[in-house]
């Protein structure tokens, strides 16, 4: 230190302060520009999408190669599937990807072949199943599936990644999943999933709509049980973001109970069949975007304090029979995913989410009675 006639010299001291603090500022930038240029890019992630001609494939493929479902960060390798038939549209779903020059996107395998399409793949996402067509039985259409699903899941058990996660939508999407558990035995069950988080969406934009707020402050509404006409859209724990803090639904409408009791669930439940009457196809672009949520939260995570509905392995949780895929609240960290506990539940409620328990467990039996399980 400086000391001038007995006395500190406060401007040297200063002076010498801000030189080391530019130093400290210079050096800690040039250890920043260092480690980037010395930075590793991520490996490519596999992404397997099956019925990838069709129209959810269709809108999907180009929402993951521009990062929406793993980040802006995380490079990706496509694997398309398709049915023999669909060959030539699947090809040209490759070429309009190739076309589109995605920077994320570091290749796109596409095959009709589905032991080659499951090879290393650390993603799937199960959207090619068979559809009910007009005059068909409940049975007929459980039996094609299970049958496929039971060749789907053997192939992703020989060939995909040890870690790989799945996403069925291709419907009765619970059912098929559990069939997928049932005959990929070695990927782990919390790695199987369903989706609902199109009903999630649904219920979140009506209440929004309701509500006249952005759909973004209006969270922790629930989807219980079957991606079915069985669903229960659940509002009582929903809250609204507004600039005194966040608001239970439940009391900003309070006049609207009736609403909330019975329309509300029904015009969720009906949505999809809504859609189908005024576009003549079932929902794509929305199940699609869905499917890109239900991934990017259960890999990125959810906001804290914020839980989405996901159908996943009943643990025993709220009485719901374990082994069932089951819509419950989930919240996501790291990569695996955990039941919101706690939760109250009123009469009505408990009714709802057993009548799609019920339902469920007998779509199970039906489905391990024409695979003779």
């Amino acid at each position: 230190m400086e000391v001038v006639g007995g006395e500190v010299d406060y401007t040297f001291v200063i002076q010498k302060s801000l030189v080391l603090l530019l130093c400290v500022v210079l050096s800690w930038k040039m250890i920043v520009y260092m480690c980037n240029l010395l930075k590793i890019e991520k490996e490519p992630i596999r992404v397997l999408v099956t019925g990838a001609a069709g129209n959810i494939g269709y809108a999907i493929a180009p929402m993951i190669a521009r990062g929406m479902m793993l980040g802006q960060d995380q490079p990706m390798i496509l694997h398309l599937l398709d049915i023999e038939p669909a060959s030539k549209s699947l090809e040209a779903v490759k070429m309009e990807l190739q076309d589109s020059a995605f920077p994320l996107l570091h290749g796109v395998f596409a095959t009709t072949n589905i032991d080659e399409a499951c090879k290393g793949v650390n993603i799937a996402i199960m959207i090619g199943g068979f559809a009910r067509k007009e005059g068909m039985e409940r049975r007929d259409v459980m039996s094609k599936n299970a049958v496929i699903f039971k060749a789907q899941a053997s192939a992703l058990e020989r060939y995909a990644s040890d870690d790989c996660k799945v996403l069925v939508v291709a419907n009765p999407a619970n059912t098929n999943a559990l069939i997928l558990k049932e005959f990929a035995p070695s990927i782990p069950e919390e790695n199987i999933t369903c989706l609902t988080r199109l009903d999630h969406n649904r219920a979140q934009a009506r209440l929004a709509e309701k509500l006249s707020v952005p759909v973004s402050s209006v969270k922790n509404v629930i989807v219980w049980g079957n991606h079915s006409s069985t669903q229960y859209p659940d509002s009582n724990h929903a809250t609204v973001s507004t600039k005194t803090g966040d608001q239970p639904v439940r009391e900003l409408l309070v006049a609207d109970q009736k609403w909330l009791k019975n329309e509300f669930s029904t015009e969720v439940q009906q949505r999809g069949a809504e859609i189908l009457r005024a576009r003549r196809q079932s929902s794509a672009l929305s199940a699609a975007s869905a499917a890109c949520d239900h991934i990017h939260d259960w890999f990125l995570g959810t906001p804290k304090g914020s839980w989405v509905s996901m159908g996943v392995c009943s643990d025993g949780s709220y009485g719901i029979a374990p082994g069932l895929v089951y819509s419950f609240p989930v919240i996501c960290e790291k990569g695996s995913w955990k039941i919101v506990q706690g939760l109250s539940i009123d009469e009505f409620s408990r009714e709802k989410m057993d009548d799609s328990a019920r339902e469920l467990a007998e779509e199970k039996a039906l489905a391990y009675s024409c695979l003779n399980v």
